[in-house]
């Protein structure tokens, strides 16, 4: 089943996107093997070239490491794993932020409303 691509954000850009929020939400474990770049394409339903431009990224990253006869695997380098966690974290406080002062809420209701929702959960 093809993956849901959004306008505005490059498709291999959004591939690394969902890679590292799998990596970092436990559904990719650490030290895992992923499917080939070939699978993922298709998985994706995307061109292999788009897949390959998003793994090299995450590569590059540290959050995917190649080992040159078997694959790639999922990094267990707890820092870079710890460090992704908080890129994406910042991410989605930032947006939730944004969205709240959009809505005429200022810091201090903005933190009142977090404070009451987590008591609440």
């Amino acid at each position: 089943m093809p993956w849901d691509f959004a306008d505005g954000l490059p498709i291999w850009r959004q591939i690394a996107v969902r890679i590292k929020s799998d990596v970092a939400g436990g559904r990719l474990v650490p030290g895992e093997k992923i499917a080939s770049v070939r699978d993922l394409a298709v998985q994706a339903g995307v061109n292999p070239n788009t897949m390959q431009r998003a793994l090299a990224q995450l590569e590059q990253e540290g959050i995917l490491r190649t080992e040159r006869t078997s694959g790639r695997y999922v990094t267990e380098d707890a820092a870079v794993l710890e460090v992704l966690r908080g890129q994406l974290a910042s991410g989605i406080i930032a947006d939730l932020y944004c969205k709240l002062r959009a809505i005429g809420m200022d810091d201090d209701q903005i933190v009142a409303a977090v404070a009451a929702w987590k008591d609440e959960g």
